[in-house]
């Protein structure tokens, strides 16, 4: 008789990619610059996002055991996408499976590297994983849904004392394939990982998005941008804290300008001179 074959797992389908070391200029992925995959609040969010415009749809969706992936959390995808980008940049092999130390995440994405910190990212790959996405960006039809998890599994080796010897993690195809098939990235200023208001790093990567290279800036409509979002605060909360934005300027490389055109408020954004005269890298 025949005996059945146990499927390989994933992880043993792919070859490990060990994290570069060194310094690299941080990359972000311009879908989760442009959409509402994340949750903008640091308290425990379960409520879904849920957003359509034109053939674009978004259904994110948490367990309340740990909540939505939030932008902080997102930081963890950029040291990935970074990572992805520079060895590509170097003619070396990728893969979907990255090894890394704790410690050369953290340092990366600004954070400290004490007990509290590793327990953060520990709690940040749990929410990642945990999280689930359907959308139909980048389907060939406009009409079939992705779905995924921001991260497939990741796995911790930990010494006797309890400490972090290095961790592994599975980052979803369609994540990996917008990074490198499709070049889907740009650089965005390492100040970005001290940015702490929620609106204010997702105002960032949407203006960082959108406003690039534009030297006479780009602007939005208050009520698309609050759309845009995926924020569960009211608009009216939204709105205030747009508006103190632009007065504290606090987005690196960027003026933020909130008027009313014809009675409707909108956020005016370019980049500020020094920055405008050097040309922006992919």
């Amino acid at each position: 008789m025949a005996t059945r074959r146990t499927p390989a797992s994933e992880r043993e389908q792919l070859t490990l990619f060990r994290a570069l070391p060194g310094d690299m200029r941080p990359r972000d992925a311009q879908d989760l610059m442009a959409y509402p995959f994340f949750s903008l609040s640091k308290s425990r969010r379960v409520v879904p996002i849920d957003f359509a415009a034109g053939p674009v749809r978004i259904r994110v969706e948490a367990v309340p055991e740990h909540g939505m992936a939030t932008i902080w959390d997102a930081d963890v995808l950029i040291w990935a996408a970074s990572q992805l980008v520079a060895a590509r940049d170097r003619g070396l092999p990728t893969s979907r499976l990255i090894a890394a130390t704790p410690h050369e995440i953290l340092t990366f994405i600004g954070r400290g590297t004490g007990l509290r910190d590793y327990q953060r990212l520990r709690a940040a790959l749990d929410r990642l994983q945990s999280t689930t996405v359907a959308t139909s960006l980048r389907q060939a039809d406009g009409r079939r849904l992705h779905r995924f998890s921001w991260i497939n599994e990741w796995k911790e080796i930990v010494h006797a004392d309890g400490r972090s010897a290095g961790l592994d993690l599975i980052l979803p195809d369609w994540f990996y394939t917008g990074v490198l098939s499709n070049a889907l990235v740009l650089g965005i200023d390492p100040r970005y990982f001290r940015l702490t208001g929620g609106i204010e790093r997702w105002l960032y990567r949407l203006v960082r998005k959108h406003g690039g290279a534009q030297s006479m800036g780009w602007h939005f409509e208050l009520r698309h941008l609050y759309a845009k979002s995926g924020s569960h605060a009211r608009y009216t909360d939204f709105a205030l804290d747009v508006r103190r934005l632009a007065q504290r300027q606090s987005l690196p490389g960027y003026r933020l300008r909130v008027a009313r055109v014809r009675g409707v408020e909108q956020l005016f954004f370019y980049r500020e001179p020094a920055c405008a005269s050097m040309t922006p890298t992919p």
